[in-house]
């Protein structure tokens, strides 16, 4: 037996046998140069357009936020930047085409990691696209899940999105990765299909081929073991146990929203019973842009996504771009560290004409859609970048101004900053990252990024205490908010609202009701006084129990 410790992603514990995912092709040689580079390079087209289709097919046998991923791979693979850089390898450097294919899509992967933020989680996409169209352009089988004829384990270096996209919860006991972090996709996936995980398990695949494995996501535990183990499924709870009422046990409110970037993921939010939306991540309008788009395209494609919460409220967060999320448009330049750069509400300091602007179309969407829209701004550090904020959007003629708190420096000034603006909301992810200086992409540094961590509660805490001091709503839209057994301490520490991906409000709402807020506080204080996550989380569950 061997047992690893990890991050424990999504609650519960199974066991069964492992099923291993097949690691990526190995990197194709740079030579020789082919024949005939015209042919070669024609080639690539057609390998790309057969990866989409076989994405398409498997979109259209499911649905939600399974279909959405998966269209979106498809669409990546046919990315005609993409295709092009490739083909333009090839017949300018006379590269084989799965070596052009590489090298194009590595270039892609680089300037999203660079980017940082957002971004920089799509890089994994960019990486599974590549090994597709290698795999198609060799014959081969591509990496990936493998087909699954009993109940496992799925055991794998890192998942990309259509690796997991349509797993059947059935057929998937737990999820275990040597990559990834608390906010990756599988964390994402694992806690929308209700199954154990963990991730950043140091050494998982080295060396043997383990027969089974006991997989523990509260403990951050997997043991590994080489007699086959039973296949034993985790608890999952019941939909209907949440009647959809954001609320303690005792009716002490907490409101349960939801993140949302498009027309399809309100709709999916509105479908598994948000109360609102706590994130509208409005950059998703401008990253194919070439251009600003003018204020009615702004407007128009704001109020697709505002409509299905007609009479309902909806934050929406002002463009996170800049270095950090690079748009042409903006023409901001190279910077050394672009997580620490121009990024956020600091682009419309120079450029407040675009901040403006997009109020402008945001104001207009309220109306069309009958949204009961506030207004935030992320990346906010100071008390006199929050006012300077506030007065923006309130001259644009909306109502509720608001800020992100992910710099650590917004937290420690809590209350000067909720003296300037009407609410704020925490960005776990950033805020983590900024407080521990650990890359939330870095799967060795995930243990520094996990929401349990006591600093990171005693920054949300702080946070908190001004809320209820100067009466001011204090919400969570980082990815603690969608885990079920810390939304209730959430709550316990001050937070009045929590927002997360559609498919984890039920499970988060359910959780909310099973406890008073008292207990809560209790389980809050006894988290904020351990050393470390893991024993927060056991803190906070004994407190409950």
């Amino acid at each position: 037996m061997s047992r690893l410790s990890g991050v424990g992603v999504s609650s519960g514990r199974a066991s069964g046998p492992v099923a291993r995912v097949s690691e990526p092709l190995p990197e194709p040689a740079p030579g020789p140069a082919p024949a005939d580079p015209t042919a070669e390079a024609a080639r690539i087209r057609p390998a790309a357009d057969a990866v989409a289709d076989r994405l398409f097919q498997r979109a259209a046998r499911v649905g939600g936020d399974a279909k959405a991923i998966l269209e979106t791979t498809a669409a990546m693979a046919m990315d005609p930047a993409l295709i092009s850089q490739a083909e333009q390898l090839v017949t300018g450097r006379s590269l084989p085409a799965t070596r052009a294919v590489h090298e194009a899509a590595n270039g892609f992967a680089d300037a999203l990691r660079s980017a940082g933020g957002y971004m920089a989680e799509r890089a994994r996409d960019v990486q599974d696209v590549r090994d597709r169209l290698i795999a198609e352009l060799l014959g081969s089988t591509p990496p990936g899940v493998p087909e699954l004829t009993e109940p496992s384990v799925l055991v794998a270096r890192d998942l990309a999105p259509a690796d997991t996209a349509d797993l059947d919860p059935d057929l998937v006991l737990a999820l275990a990765t040597e990559e990834g972090g608390p906010t990756s996709h599988t964390a994402i996936l694992a806690r929308a299909l209700g199954i154990p995980a963990v991730v950043a398990v140091r050494g998982l695949l080295a060396g043997e081929t383990f027969a089974g494995a006991i997989v523990d996501g509260d403990l951050g535990e997997v043991d590994l073991r080489d007699e086959p183990v039973p296949a034993v499924a985790a608890e999952r709870g019941v939909r209907a146990d949440w009647n959809g009422v954001g609320a303690t046990a005792d009716g002490h409110e907490v409101k349960v929203v939801a993140n949302v970037g498009s027309p399809a993921d309100a709709q999916t939010a509105v479908d598994a019973g948000a109360q609102g939306v706590g994130l509208f991540r409005t950059e998703f309008s401008y990253l194919a842009a070439d251009d600003e788009p003018d204020v009615p395209t702004q407007r128009a494609a704001y109020a697709d996504v505002l409509r299905p919460f007609a009479g309902r409220p909806v934050v929406v967060r002002t463009l996170d771009a800049g270095a950090d999320k690079p748009l042409s448009f903006l023409d901001m330049g190279v910077e050394p560290n672009p997580a620490l750069g121009v990024r956020g509400v600091r682009v419309a300091f120079d450029r407040p004409e675009v901040l403006d602007r997009q109020l402008e179309a945001i104001a207009g969407a309220e109306a069309d859609s009958g949204a009961e829209v506030s207004v935030m701004a992320p990346m906010v550090a100071t008390a006199a970048e929050a006012a300077w904020f506030a007065e923006r959007v309130r001259a644009a003629g909306l109502r509720r101004a608001g800020v992100m708190i992910e710099v650590p420096a917004a937290a420690l000034s809590a209350r000067e900053v909720l003296d300037a603006v009407d609410f704020v909301s925490i960005g776990t992810n950033d805020l983590a990252q900024y407080v521990f200086a650990a890359d939330r992409m870095a799967g060795a540094l995930a243990t520094l990024n996990d929401p349990w961590q006591p600093a990171l509660l005693r920054l949300i805490a702080q946070v908190g205490r001004a809320g209820a001091e100067l009466g001011k709503p204090v919400g969570v839209c980082g990815e603690a908010a969608a885990d079920p057994a810390l939304g209730g301490v959430l709550a316990g520490l001050g937070v009045t609202s929590l927002s997360m991906v559609p498919a984890a409000v039920p499970a988060v709402g359910a959780a909310l009701a099973a406890h008073p807020i008292d207990a809560f506080r209790r389980a809050a204080e006894a988290a904020l006084a351990t050393a470390d996550p893991a024993a927060a989380r056991e803190a906070a569950r004994a407190a409950l129990a």
